[in-house]
């Protein structure tokens, strides 16, 4: 019997028929789909995953174009961009805030992931879901060294100022779970939202391999 040769191919070879069928049936949500949650996305795309829910406001502007892919459509819906590139992904057009987060429902995905930037939507967001379901990206911006990012609980990050800031209001809205993130202990370097590719991707590559091995029951 010949082998299916398809773009699929490396990933059934690195997997197995098995774990690719599991992909293939997996549904995960992305939550942003800037410099991080949009390289999170493409790679989970290109590796399989059945169906991707893709949820942002944001369109593309100029000074996306030093670390987001597919931002050369200056002026397009950024889940607009990659629903058209990617059957597999549904694109939500909308702005992740604790009321949409609250009426959205959450239970038929199998991984969760947040990669936006809003302190209120994240804490409710984590609030919302299943974190056994759950990962998270902390502040991937002004930093330019790829080494050290680092995958730890929650309540285990360090350095990171967002990281901690995270947690601090965690503890006052009362949370009480825990799940893995995506930090950086290299000190940000700038005080504007100044950003580098090599960081961000980086982040989002470490999403993606957290939710395939989520998928897949290997984290």
């Amino acid at each position: 019997m010949n082998e299916t040769i398809d773009r699929y191919t490396r990933v059934r070879w690195l997997f197995g028929d098995e774990n690719f069928d599991r992909l293939k049936r997996a549904k995960v949500l992305v939550c942003g789909v800037g410099g991080v949650g949009g390289m999170c996305l493409d790679a989970l795309a290109r590796s399989g995953v059945g169906e991707i829910t893709a949820i942002d406001k944001d369109v593309f502007d100029i000074t996306n174009q030093n670390r987001q892919i597919y931002s050369e459509a200056v002026g397009a819906v950024k889940v607009g961009e990659f629903a058209k590139r990617y059957e597999c992904v549904r694109a939500v057009k909308e702005l992740m805030t604790p009321e949409f987060i609250a009426k959205f429902s959450f239970d038929e995905f199998d991984v969760i992931i947040d990669a936006i930037d809003d302190m209120s939507a994240k804490i409710a967001l984590a609030n919302a879901v299943d974190t056994s379901k759950f990962i998270a990206s902390m502040g991937g911006a002004k930093r330019i060294d790829p080494a050290k990012i680092k995958i730890a609980s929650v309540w285990k990050t360090s350095v990171d100022p967002l990281a901690r800031k995270y947690r601090y209001e965690l503890k006052r809205s009362g949370f009480k779970g825990d799940f893995e993130v995506v930090f950086s202990t290299e000190m940000p370097l700038c005080k504007p939202l100044g950003s580098f590719m090599g960081v961000t991707a980086c982040f989002g590559l470490n999403l993606a391999s957290l939710a395939v091995r989520k998928i897949l029951n290997l984290a």
